[in-house]
């Protein structure tokens, strides 16, 4: 994808192509990462700058959405080769880039350690002095370019997004849901919310993509995945799915076979919106697309039930 507006989109190489992306937004000779992937990724955070015509020394600022590792375990391996730049994160967040073993622990009592080494490489520690907590408006300044970190719950406690004044478009994380461009039709894109573990708030999460539609933003910028537009058809689409999100996981309350339910249900709702939205690939290329997120999705709103 070409730059927009000094905005390069990396592909971080996770589980797929076009499944994980990072952001490096250049001006005037300096650079400011968006989300760094896990370790593996950092190479190619690497080949990104050189293909801008930065060296690592160029870049001031690696800016995190959260601290879920498919956006920021590669944080302290990527800090470790830029010699100027400071990790920006929401407060809630800082000190699991400072200390990332209660980070590990729990990601390692879920997957195994073994899986874990595999799929995002040992947690390296950002040292403290390095760390700068973003609050609600905190302003990150690139050679003169504004970017405006805001509080914007609902996947994670700990998220912000990143919104670039200059050019009127934000970097969401997970908190504009994920929009694979596998789904792309004569439609535009499709979307869906992701609940995944440990603290979908569906009511913070409605309030955070209003906050965002209340600066009309001309594009999010998606880890998962890449730049979109039609924002106010997106954010429509993403308010009645966390609706009808929560109301399956009601009905599955409960039930013994809560999880498998959920799954099933999940997987119906995601298959019947992308028939409507034209896409026409069928259920075993869409559980092929979207089984880990279905998965992640169903034991995120298990995790809001149960609390």
């Amino acid at each position: 994808m070409a730059p927009i507006h000094g905005i390069h989109t990396i592909d971080t190489g996770f589980v797929r192509p076009r499944f994980d992306a990072a952001y490096l937004v250049v001006e005037n000779g300096r650079g400011a990462f968006i989300d760094c992937g896990t370790n593996f990724a950092v190479p190619r955070m690497l080949e990104a700058l050189d293909g801008a015509g930065l060296a690592p020394a160029d870049v001031d600022w690696l800016i995190l959405t959260h601290v879920h590792l498919d956006h920021a375990g590669g944080a302290g391996e990527l800090i470790a080769q830029l010699p100027n730049a400071r990790l920006v994160v929401h407060p809630r967040g800082a000190r699991h880039m400072i200390d990332p073993s209660a980070l590990w622990a729990g990601a390692s009592a879920v997957y195994g350690e073994a899986v874990m080494e595999q799929t995002y490489g040992r947690l390296r520690p950002v040292p403290a002095e390095r760390v700068i907590e973003a609050p609600d408006g905190h302003m990150v300044d690139l050679a003169g370019r504004p970017l405006r970190c805001l509080d914007t719950p609902g996947h994670a406690k700990h998220h912000l997004t990143v919104y670039d004044e200059r050019t009127n478009v934000c970097f969401t994380g997970d908190v504009f849901g994920l929009s694979y461009r596998d789904f792309d039709t004569a439609d535009g894109p499709f979307i869906l919310p992701t609940t995944s573990p440990v603290q979908f708030d569906p009511t913070a999460l409605h309030a955070s993509i209003e906050r965002l539609l209340a600066l009309r933003p001309s594009a999010m910028y998606l880890t998962h995945y890449g730049r979109v537009e039609d924002v106010e058809r997106l954010a429509a689409d993403l308010h009645v799915q966390i609706d009808a999100m929560v109301a399956l996981a009601r009905s599955a309350q409960g039930r013994i076979d809560r999880h498998a339910a959920l799954v099933a249900s999940l997987t119906e709702l995601y298959a019947t919106r992308a028939r409507a939205h034209g896409w026409r690939e069928g259920r075993d290329a869409l559980r092929q697309l979207l089984g880990m997120d279905i998965e992640l999705n169903a034991q995120g709103l298990e995790v809001w039930l149960d609390h």
